[in-house]
């Protein structure tokens, strides 16, 4: 459904959200693109200028210059480049430029770095959580890798280490690699793939903090598992 500007109104009214972003104007390509590489590795999203944190409307004065620099970010700024469709809206005589990203098949988005393929330790890769851009954890970056590869577990057996796991989920509602890690007496690298393969076998669910750090929780199918 294309956006209207009565749509519009209403996404301002609805103020800063998981999938809505205000810019006064234009700032820097990588604060642009740190914001569009969200959207595209969460579930999408909105991001409008010309608009306050406090949701009033200042406008925008070029349509030209915004168009050119919302391009050049998600071309050269953003890898791979983003996709992406930019609307202008006149109310009460001032422009607002809305950029609108749908969630991307071609995750994960990173930074550009210049880097021949993404390095899980420096690359920047941003995801949406509730109304803020934040760096990605290694698990999530690795999941997104993973599931755009459409690589799955199948016929997944529990070992030690998940075991571990859910006896910890008994007790706690959440567990992190640092935690498996520790209780396990096993490598941070070892535990964070201990995670990712109970996600990936839907056994898990993978969360983030507005830090980015990751955390996991037992899924509905992975209570049903556990009891077989």
């Amino acid at each position: 459904m294309a956006l209207s500007l009565e749509k519009l109104l209403e996404l301002i009214q609805g103020g800063e959200s998981l999938t809505v972003e205000f810019k006064q104007q234009f700032t820097e390509h990588e604060k642009i693109a740190k914001e569009m590489i969200a959207f595209a590795n969460t579930n999408g999203g909105v991001l409008i200028f010309g608009v306050r944190d406090n949701r009033k409307i200042l406008g925008v004065y070029s349509e030209k210059e915004i168009s050119e620099l919302v391009e050049e970010t998600a071309k050269k700024y953003c890898n791979p480049p983003i996709d992406y469709k930019l609307s202008f809206f006149e109310h009460k005589r001032k422009l607002i430029a809305a950029v609108e990203i749908e969630e991307s098949k071609n995750k994960p988005h990173r930074l550009e770095d210049y880097l021949p393929k993404l390095d899980l330790n420096n690359s920047q890769v941003y995801v949406r959580i509730n109304d803020k851009s934040v760096l990605a954890g290694k698990e999530m970056v690795k999941l997104m890798q993973l599931r755009a590869e459409n690589s799955t577990l199948r016929n997944y057996a529990l070992g030690k280490n998940e075991k571990i796991v859910f006896e910890f989920l008994e007790k706690n509602e959440t567990i992190t690699a640092k935690e498996l890690s520790a209780v396990a007496n096993i490598s941070y690298r070892r535990a964070s793939r201990t995670l990712i393969n109970l996600v990936r076998a839907d056994l898990l669910l993978i969360h983030a903090k507005e830090t980015g750090e990751n955390f996991f929780t037992q899924s509905a199918y992975g209570e049903h598992f556990k009891k077989k």
